[in-house]
């Protein structure tokens, strides 16, 4: 499969949404061991949202890994690219 560069971008972005939505369950619910624990819904929720994260960044490192392969540079370079086209992004 060819990958462009803004897929990769935009599969980071994904990737890192996801993972904001599970900082802000963990803030909002506080830790699952406090006293009464978590209900089965913020669980459920919190379970939901864990695996979309994990989900979106296999698929973003996967995808950068093949991208590297296909254009002939480093893993590392590509990687640092995508994030610096994040982060300069304002997203």
């Amino acid at each position: 499969m060819t990958h462009i560069f803004d897929e990769l971008v935009e599969k980071q972005r994904a990737a890192d949404q996801a993972h904001s939505r599970v900082e802000e369950l963990r803030h909002s619910y506080g830790p699952p061991t406090q006293q009464g624990g978590w209900t089965g819904q913020q669980t459920s929720t919190y379970e939901t949202a864990w695996r979309a994260w994990r989900d979106l960044a296999r698929e973003a490192q996967s995808s950068v890994t093949e991208y590297a392969k296909e254009s002939g540079k480093s893993r590392n370079e590509i990687e640092a690219d995508v994030q610096q086209t994040v982060s300069g992004s304002g997203r």
